[in-house]
């Protein structure tokens, strides 16, 4: 295959990268992740918005490999917590603190919160790096209230407590097909296919 149409997803997480894949349906592209690669660099996401952190993965995965890489950042926003826990989403609980405890911290924080004041929403920054300095982006959203209790067993993250009001089910509680259809990661990806396939269509003449 064609080194121009090798592109890295600069993720390590397999249900993400299953995601992103499912959603961009790259025909006759491979599209590897970080396991994929050898990549055990660690990145360390400093950035004070999703894009920023978006942009360092990018670049670093870039320098490492010299392939164009597909990065993003996304989180969850909670205004009644003042924005938390945004760009930490990952790390909400500490350093390492996997799934299960970011939710229970999350829970905790909301545990006197009701109606309006548990309302969120999921964002999400995607980002196409294909040469140095030159990238493209796109963004995404979808809003929600948080549950009091894990739903489904679907999805990552967050996504057991993130209830969607017009499905009626929490984001766990979709399959894969729902979720990417109304998802900020979904909206993020289909946003920056379109770049994506200019790169393609470009490099192929």
């Amino acid at each position: 295959m064609p080194r121009a149409q090798r592109i890295i997803i600069a993720s390590r997480n397999r249900g993400k990268v299953r995601e992103i894949r499912n959603i961009l349906a790259l025909k006759d592209v491979l599209l590897q992740d970080l396991l994929d690669i050898g990549f055990r660099e660690s990145i360390e996401e400093e950035g004070e918005s999703f894009e920023e952190n978006a942009l360092i993965k990018a670049e670093t995965v870039h320098r490492w490999c010299r392939v164009p890489v597909i990065s993003d950042d996304s989180g969850l926003v909670v205004p009644y917590l003042k924005g938390e826990p945004g760009v930490r989403s990952a790390r909400y609980a500490g350093t390492g603190a996997d799934d299960g405890k970011n939710n229970q911290l999350l829970l905790e924080k909301l545990r006197n919160a009701r109606g309006e004041e548990r309302r969120a929403w999921f964002a999400c920054v995607a980002l196409f790096y294909y040469d140095d300095g030159v990238y493209r982006t796109a963004e995404g959203r979808v809003e929600g209230i948080i549950t009091d209790r894990p739903r489904g067993n679907n999805g990552f993250g967050y996504d057991p407590l993130f209830f969607v009001p017009h499905l009626g089910k929490t984001m766990a509680q979709l399959t894969d097909d729902e979720k990417n259809s109304i998802s900020h990661r979904g909206a993020a990806f289909r946003g920056i296919k379109k770049y994506i396939d200019h790169y393609l269509a470009r490099v192929e003449e």
